[in-house]
């Protein structure tokens, strides 16, 4: 059988250059385990994860100390999704196309727009369980950063819930949305004037690239969530130390959901909701829980409005994996499919693998380009949210 794809690749290829570089924010700040290795929707897949390393006195001795060895602990991670966009021809469609002389472009872009939909869609789950999972908040809601000319106080504010926290000093993202970027770009002059930044980057291209330590990605994904319709909670009278992250609330109504912002009477310090309520009952706030102790005493709860939440983190902090999905084997041990070809396509800026696949069918052909994946936050202490 004739490989049918191999004459496709460069325009595959010339498909990813043109969308990878569009809008990939949080692909390219977490941790990434992709490669063209097959995995089924919900499977299980470890992700090894190193430990901190001891410290030992520098004593001197005939031999080296017998020290070293390290217990290397994991992550179980799920395939939660397992997805293709389809792009068909028929006969007619392709010949009046190549008359015309514009079929190799429509197809270059269907194939962009493939991988466009796909990587929107992985962004969406990367924003969602990144601010649904980070530690503690900062910021106005309603108010995109940086709004204030020469004041770069909300990224100072935000990275200072990541040092309390005691998330690494290196490595360390910040995912924005537009207002937030545009706000960068627009207002903070100390950025753009070049004999104060050192550099024309931002002034002629637009590149911010670190700033306090921080290396700063735009993301589509990054929009207005509605907080839930919880009012009028207060805790009950238990009280809770320092550390707590389960808080039971009662007398209000409405839901607490995952993601949304809780006060607490006498607290400055906004918390981000892992488990909500639909009732009285008990959140989960994610680690490392409560800055200061709540009384025991009923203490009123007030929860965050709605808001845009611009997301930092460490990039350990929020893994991606990303595989090829899963085929039939057959008799002899290799995968079995309809299709009359397979090719998988690495994409040169965001690592990810695709799946294309092409099937001829009656009077037509169908190319699918596919991914699998699935997106987890192991480390809420070293994600903060920038609100806006």
């Amino acid at each position: 059988m004739a490989n049918t794809l191999t004459g496709l690749i460069p325009t595959i290829y010339e498909a990813l250059d043109v969308v990878s570089r569009e809008q990939v924010g949080f692909i390219p700040a977490v941790s990434r385990n992709s490669s063209g290795e097959r995995a089924a929707l919900n499977q299980t897949i470890m992700i090894p994860i190193a430990p901190p390393g001891t410290m030992a006195d520098n004593t001197p001795a005939v031999t080296a100390p017998n020290t070293g060895d390290s217990n290397i602990g994991n992550v179980s991670m799920t395939i939660s999704k397992s997805k293709h966009v389809p792009i068909r021809w028929n006969g007619e469609e392709q010949r009046g196309m190549i008359n015309a002389g514009s079929y190799g472009g429509v197809l270059m872009n269907q194939f962009a727009q493939a991988f466009r939909t796909l990587c929107n869609a992985i962004e969406v789950d990367l924003f969602t369980t990144t601010y649904q999972n980070a530690s503690r908040a900062y910021g106005t809601p309603g108010t995109a950063p940086f709004g204030t000319a020469g004041d770069l106080s909300d990224i100072a504010q935000q990275r200072k819930i990541l040092d309390d926290n005691g998330a690494p000093q290196t490595d360390l993202q910040l995912v924005l949305g537009s207002a937030a970027i545009a706000n960068l770009r627009g207002k903070q002059n100390v950025l753009f004037k070049v004999n104060e930044a050192g550099t024309d980057d931002l002034l002629r291209r637009g590149i911010i690239g670190e700033l306090e330590g921080q290396m700063l990605h735009n993301s589509n994904a990054v929009q207005a969530v509605t907080k839930g319709t919880g009012a009028s909670y207060t805790t009950d009278t238990a009280g809770y130390a320092v550390g707590a992250t389960v808080v039971n609330l009662i007398t209000g109504t409405g839901t607490v959901l995952a993601g949304d912002t809780v006060t607490f009477a006498g607290d400055t310090n906004k918390y981000v909701v892992v488990t909500g309520v639909a009732a009285p009952g008990a959140i989960t706030l994610a680690a490392p829980g409560l800055k200061q102790a709540i009384a025991g005493s009923a203490t009123a709860v007030t929860v965050g409005a709605s808001a845009t939440p611009n997301v930092g983190f460490s990039r350990s902090a929020v893994q991606l994996i990303t595989r090829a999905p899963a085929m039939p084997v057959g008799p002899d041990g290799k995968p079995m499919d309809m299709a009359d070809d397979m090719a998988q396509v690495t994409d040169p800026v965001s690592g990810l693998v695709f799946d294309v696949a092409v099937y001829r069918q009656f009077m037509q052909l169908v190319y699918h380009v596919r991914l699998a994946w699935g997106t987890q936050a192991i480390k809420s202490n070293h994600i903060a949210v920038l609100l806006g």
